[in-house]
């Protein structure tokens, strides 16, 4: 009688998780209790946040675009598959399925517990040691070139008593995450238990957790959202001997083994309905114990937008088994996969010679900046598969992170895959680009808005998320355009037709004074600019007039120009106009080049700039008002790397004077600076001292210096951290100056120093999976702090898309001893001797 209403009760569930004639519940179990005798704060779960966002991996299916690159799907690559994983501190962590932010899994670890006399209790992130290499590379060991993001993963406990080695791929014909297990116990007695906390729909709340066994099946775990459409489903190799459904930090696998080290709860279900904001909720099997030996099994999480979907594809997946699914997501032989994708990259072979660690973070970073490509969305390039400061950021509320889209660092990606000789992506994300640009249709337009411009933050699908003007993104469009039309993969027909629709109506934007009007939520945006002026520059955060800002304006006015010449008939007035308005922005450099600044000799170019005069001293005026928490200073006490912009696209020599006078004090070490203010840092790594910048004086988006803490929003004490991208822009830049300074050529020993100063700077900065940091750790702390290493990733957000971009491109301009940045139309224009 008890075992037929609790069937009832679940039966009677408003998602019909199954058909009654599927399910077998577990003695004791029925719904996970949650009720009023919990602390208010407990009730339905604790608040839910995000894993760890130092990653150790990222991965997806290779999957090739149709004939005529409008879409993902070919024959050769069969069934798309949607489903995207990321590894952090030895386990698998968030895990998306459907849009590449939609997230449906937090994490999956094991519980292992142990020994004689009340035992052990591990959890496997904390109590291991970690291990992440490549499972598939070009001499097949783990320091050969990765080949795909199929990865190999050991976490040895600290103490010996067992060892964990996962093997992490997705199915390439189904939405499944697929993970071998080979635990080994080094004593009798361990158990292994599986810890699940989906995250479903990308939210940790209005979830609903369940646990069954179908007729004549095996027990899965299960877990779908409120809104009862995506479902994920979790199967084993391995019988799982207990089953339980809880909310996390009441009744959870890890709150209920942690204490008896033994699994007291079988819960069948969590609340069908959870509240508004409430619903975190936890999955856990118990599998067979261990006896000084070797268990070799299969555990597969399947995706679905109902439970027969994520089901069939969990025993899909299981059923084909280890061997097939591998070799399908590797492309092995005649199947079609990832070395398939880096066999095509036309490029690659001849750039290894300019790395410095034999091509290993050059494969590494092509497959990265790959992975971060939506599937339903072509083209949609992301800057980070990740949430920043994950284990600090609520998962209670729907948040994209850094898995979005900002042209900018679309840019950077897109060029690199140019330099890769992918030249399929590159067009194919060129082609997506007028999704993020202000039309009079986008959502929100008002009527003064003034048309052209490219949106700040989007999803990949192009919904608003963030709406201020930075106008490097609105040229960026035009100087990628270009950039594809010279190296043939954009036609002339191609390139004519992108001008009429797209770059025209963005040069028009930054030739003229412009007003924006657009409104999101209850957030309207208004505001008109000349061409001089950004609401915000390539750090988000400042109005005003801005080196790398204007640096990349007047590159993409000379690069419409360029185009509209070539259109011919009324366009060609309409490229003196641009010309000219280009000539003007140069001629107005010397307006954000202080004379009198606070820093060095003071003669510098500032970090950005609120009029025409940057000596200007009236008391209190003309400051900048530090975000995240920093103070309000003169503008004059503010630089940033940015001016090196200006020579990367050819508006400025690198011996300018300007320039010149500007290294002098953006490369000051202390004492000759407070540390506050100093940018550059030098790295020691077997004596080799490698260099890093950050991104501005007086930053504050990163780690606290009391202790080394995750960035907290308005916080006086944060302090942002170096930035290896920027090691990559100064390494070219270096380029720039040799090559200038050598009447146009370089020596091989000169591309040798630059190579083992600035690749293998970069190459350094890498975590020990190839993965490349947004920041790394300076040492600035009140406290020694363990998490982090010198010169190492913290934990804003690993990997940025963007120094695996800049990494790829600095490899090409050692490679062809030229700044593959660098506009030559624009150099020639404004550089007497174009290097």
């Amino acid at each position: 009688m008890k075992r037929k209403l609790l069937r009832d009760a679940l039966l009677a569930l408003s998602c019909s998780l199954v058909s009654a004639s599927s399910l077998a519940l577990a003695e004791g179990g029925g719904l996970a209790p949650q009720g009023p005798s919990f602390p208010e704060d407990k009730r339905f779960g604790a608040g839910s946040v995000w894993a760890s966002s130092m990653k150790q991996g990222i991965g997806t299916s290779y999957e090739k675009y149709n004939t005529d690159l409008t879409a993902f799907g070919h024959a050769d690559t069969g069934a798309l598959s949607k489903v995207w994983f990321s590894l952090a501190e030895g386990i698998v962590t968030e895990t998306a399925f459907g849009l590449i932010h939609e997230a449906q899994l937090k994490d999956l670890q094991f519980l292992i517990t142990g020994g004689e006399g009340g035992g052990f209790f591990d959890e496997e992130r904390l109590d291991t040691t970690h291990s992440v290499t490549y499972l598939h590379t070009d001499t097949g060991s783990a320091q050969g070139r990765p080949l795909s993001p199929a990865y190999r993963i050991v976490n040895e406990d600290k103490e010996g008593k067992y060892r964990i080695e996962k093997h992490v791929f997705t199915d390439p014909s189904r939405q499944t995450l697929f993970m071998r297990v080979i635990f080994t116990a080094m004593e009798d007695g361990i158990t292994p238990y599986l810890l699940v906390n989906p995250h479903i729909a990308n939210t940790g709340v209005q979830d609903v957790a369940f646990v069954g066994t179908p007729a004549g099946g095996t027990p899965h775990l299960g877990a779908r959202n409120r809104a009862d459409d995506k479902y994920l489903l979790v199967k084993s190799s391995a019988p799982f001997v207990k089953t339980s459904a809880g909310y996390v930090g009441v009744n959870d696998g890890w709150s209920d083994i942690s204490g008896d080290r033994f699994m007291d709860f079988e819960y069948d279900y969590t609340e069908a309905n959870p509240p508004d904001g409430k619903g975190n909720v936890a999955l856990t099997a118990q599998l067979p114990t261990v006896d000084s030996t070797t268990v070799t099994f299969d555990v597969v999480v399947g995706f679905g937008d109902s439970f027969l979907e994520a089901e069939a594809n969990a025993l899909g997946s299981l059923g084909e088994g280890y061997d097939a699914v591998r070799d399908r997501y590797n492309g092995v032989g005649a199947l079609v996969g990832w070395e398939d994708y880096i066999g095509s990259l036309s490029e690659i072979g001849s750039l290894v010679s300019a790395s410095g660690d034999d091509g290993r973070l050059l494969h590494a970073s092509a497959l990265a900046i790959k992975v971060m490509e939506d599937k339903t969305n072509a083209g949609a390039l992301i800057a980070c598969l990740c949430v920043p400061w994950g284990e600090s950021t609520s998962a209670d509320v729907f948040a994209t992170g850094y898995r979005a889209v900002w042209v900018r660092d679309f840019f950077q990606v897109g060029m690199a895959f140019l330099a890769l000789g992918d030249a399929e992506t590159a067009k194919v994300a060129f082609n997506y680009l007028p999704r993020v640009q202000v039309t009079a249709s986008t959502p929100g337009v008002g009527p003064g808005n003034d048309p052209g411009w490219f949106l700040q933050k989007t999803l990949v699908d192009g919904t608003l998320e963030w709406i201020r003007l930075q106008k490097d993104q609105t040229a960026m469009p035009i100087m990628y355009a270009w950039k594809l039309w010279q190296a043939g993969v954009l036609s002339d027909a191609e390139i004519a037709a992108a001008y009429w629709g797209m770059l025209k109506p963005a040069a028009e934007f930054l030739s003229n004074t412009r007003s924006v009007d657009l409104t999101l939520g209850a957030d309207r945006y208004a505001e008109t600019y000349t061409p001089a002026e950004t609401e915000q520059e390539r750090w988000e955060e400042e109005k005003g007039r801005s080196p790398s800002t204007n640096a990349a304006v007047i590159a993409g006015l000379i690069a419409a120009a360029d185009i509209a010449d070539w259109i011919g008939g009324s366009e060609v007035g309409a490229a003196s106009y641009y010309r000219a308005q280009a000539d003007i922005l140069v001629l107005g450099l010397d307006q954000m080049f202080t004379t009198s600044g606070f820093l060095g000799d003071g003669q510098y170019f500032i970090r950005i700039g609120d009029n025409d005069d940057p000596n200007d001293t009236p008391a209190g005026a003309h400051q900048v008002c530090i975000n995240n928490g920093g103070p309000c200073v003169s503008e004059r006490a503010i630089l940033d790397g940015g001016f090196l912009e200006l020579v990367r696209y050819g508006v400025l020599a690198a011996n300018d004077p300007r320039i010149l006078e500007t290294l002098d004090d953006y490369n000051l070490k202390g004492p000759a600076i407070a540390e506050h203010d100093q940018v550059r840092y030098d790295f020691g790594f077997g004596g080799t001292p490698f260099p890093a910048w950050r991104r501005y004086s007086q930053d504050h988006y990163g780690e606290r210096v009391a202790d080394g803490a995750d960035f907290s929003g308005d916080d006086p004490d944060n302090r942002g951290r170096p930035w290896p991208f920027l090691t990559g822009e100064y390494g070219t830049y270096e380029l720039d100056r040799l090559k200038e300074s050598g009447g146009g050529s370089l020596s091989p020993a000169q591309i040798t120093q630059l190579r083992e100063t600035y690749a293998r700077a970069m190459e350094r900065f890498a975590n020990d999976s190839l993965m490349l940091p947004e920041q790394i750790w300076d040492g600035v702390s009140a406290v020694p702090v363990d998490r982090f290493s010198l010169g190492e990733g913290t934990n804003s957000a690993t990997p940025l898309a963007w120094p695996h971009a800049e990494y790829i491109k600095l490899l090409r301009s050692y490679r062809d001893a030229a700044n593959f940045s660098r506009f030559s139309i624009v150099a020639d224009r404004y550089v007497s001797a174009s290097p």
